[in-house]
């Protein structure tokens, strides 16, 4: 999987060959563009296309394959895609489909996500509470980015798992369970108003109690 970024006028190029690197990377940070093959190993690229659009992640996604049937690239379209290169392809035709989708992408609106006193900067990785900063490993500020974008909305110990560390929920398994715990303990502890909830037998949420 091939990821673009680019900054102001300027694009910077990150190739990973791995698959978890790539995906954890892509869930982490909002990048502009994202090239992703179809033909990946244990994930393919329909399942990490999903994840990242489940995710709310909103970087452009060029899929490349050597299926050129129309359902495959309907599939791929219902999941999120933004455009499709069948291969095999030259490499200008390559650079002209992602000059294409730069310039149509519409300009960057959310850069930072709130709910009370909670702020997370999503694109320096900072996250601070009544403007006190938090200080939060990589995987929980991923957890917290992840209940911030979809705030409101009960997340299972199944999701978040898959989300946030790219594996199979097992029953057996408290890894959410403890990292919840700890996240908690730097984002609610500390003060009066709880935003991290748990929802007995379903998951976790963020939000404002009523």
């Amino acid at each position: 999987m091939l990821i673009l970024r680019q900054p102001v006028g300027n694009h910077v190029c990150i190739n990973r060959t791995n698959r978890r690197d790539s995906l954890h990377l892509a869930l982490e940070v909002d990048f502009d563009l994202i090239i992703l093959d179809v033909m990946l190993p244990a994930l393919d690229g329909w399942q990490v296309l999903s994840r990242l659009r489940g995710a709310g992640r909103k970087a452009l996604v060029l899929m490349l394959t050597a299926r050129d049937a129309v359902h495959h690239r309907v599939q791929g379209f219902e999941l999120g895609a933004d455009d499709y290169l069948i291969k095999p392809f030259a490499f200008s035709e390559l650079l002209a489909r992602v000059r294409s989708l730069l310039r149509r992408a519409p300009p960057r609106t959310q850069e930072t996500l709130r709910m009370a006193d909670l702020e997370i900067d999503l694109l320096r990785h900072r996250a601070t509470r009544a403007g006190q900063r938090l200080d939060l490993t990589a995987k929980e500020f991923l957890l917290l980015t992840l209940l911030a974008r979809r705030a409101g909305e009960v997340l299972s110990r199944t999701l978040i798992a898959e989300m946030v560390w790219d594996m199979n929920f097992d029953s057996d398994t408290n890894v959410v369970d403890v990292n919840v715990r700890r996240l908690r303990s730097k984002v609610d502890d500390p003060f009066p108003r709880k935003l991290i909830h748990t929802v007995r037998g379903a998951g976790y949420v963020l939000e404002v109690a009523a």
